[in-house]
């Protein structure tokens, strides 16, 4: 980051691998060969990154163990600030602080989403140049006459400042894209690109990789895969996915880490109970030891009608003996849920 006239770094507990792809995806139509790095796979690159030879590089900034600090933004985005990775920051505050000297850091511009109590929290203690984006609240950039033109896939007309200046249509489902697709915007015009680049590059952007990724079909249901692994996150997806307007919506939920998932247990019961039927894998410790005093099958207790398995091919092998045409299975997690997914598909496609 250190060596781009313009390097833009995006930063968010939620939405960050979605807005990263949906600015280089804007760049990369209108010319300007940014260079970018991702968190997920982007289509149009065909990969998690690329080295390009324009002015602009793209990064997702990722607050894991502090690691955005090491960065040097010279555009910044906080899309928002939630309770994840406490296990490291060990409270809100800690958190809100780290986000606080990642913005300090940024050169010229921070960009930050008006609706998220949090990040405005930070940006009234901040004396550097920030402009914001919204729907609820007034921001710089706004979304106005936000409109479902099909189930679960929603458009808008962006407001800059007090002025209408263009129409977005976004290509992925969910109202969660909406305030990407505001940060995306809201950079992207800083940039120099036109109202009409923008909303090209909205409506040409299906999504990234893990990033509600369709696989294909198993019993005629369609198959889904997403890298929720928060309850925020998970609450958005699935709101999306009940949307859609399938018959049933059964979601397999692979927990990642014992601590997040001890730390907001009630978060996940509540969260987990919106499918029709919820199918809960092992937990996936990941860089954590095991810590038998949190199981899945505390949380498969708590939700009614749950299906505990002890294992990815288990979670396949209930699917494919359950689902039927009509419903959306949709595999959660930010492990290695998305083989479940893979064998679901595979049966089927063999058939």
């Amino acid at each position: 980051s250190r060596l781009y006239k313009q390097s833009i770094c995006v930063s968010g507990t939620h939405g960050k691998t979605t807005t990263t792809s949906m600015i280089t995806t804007a760049l990369e139509l209108a010319g300007r060969d940014p260079s970018a790095v991702i968190g997920g796979k982007l289509p149009l690159i065909g990969g998690y990154g690329k080295a390009g030879k324009g002015d602009d590089i793209v990064i997702e900034a990722c607050e894991f163990s502090e690691t955005f600090l090491k960065l040097t933004p010279y555009l910044s985005v906080v899309l928002n600030i939630d309770n994840d990775h406490l296990d490291y920051y060990g409270s809100m505050g800690e958190l809100k602080f780290a986000f606080k000297r990642f913005a300090l850091m940024t050169q010229f511009m921070i960009f930050a989403n008006a609706d998220d109590k949090n990040t405005m929290d930070v940006m009234y203690t901040l004396d550097r140049r920030v402009r914001t984006f919204g729907i609820d609240n007034d921001g710089d950039y706004q979304a106005i006459n936000v409109q479902e033109y099909k189930p679960g896939f929603f458009e808008f007309d962006l407001k800059e400042w007090s002025k209408v200046t263009g129409h977005i249509r976004l290509a992925v489902p969910g109202r969660h894209n909406i305030y990407n697709a505001l940060a995306m915007c809201a950079v992207c015009r800083f940039v120099g690109l036109t109202v009409e680049q923008c909303a090209a590059a909205a409506a040409s952007f299906k999504g990234a990789g893990r990033r509600f990724e369709v696989y294909g079909e198993c019993n005629g249901a369609v198959v889904v895969d997403d890298y929720a692994h928060h309850p925020t996150e998970l609450r958005a997806t699935l709101t999306t996915a009940r949307e859609l307007g399938y018959k049933r919506l059964i979601a397999v939920h692979q927990p990642f880490t014992y601590s997040r998932t001890k730390m907001l247990f009630n978060d996940f019961v509540d969260v987990l109970k919106i499918p029709d039927i919820t199918v809960i894998t092992p937990i996936m410790g990941s860089r954590e030891p095991n810590d038998p005093s949190i199981t899945s099958a505390m949380l498969a207790a708590k939700i009614p009608g749950s299906v505990l398995v002890n294992s990815l091919e288990e979670a396949a092998d209930w699917v494919k003996k359950n689902a039927r045409e009509g419903d959306l299975v949709i595999t959660l997690g930010c492990g290695d849920i998305y083989k479940a997914s893979k064998m679901m598909v595979a049966d089927d496609n063999n058939k």
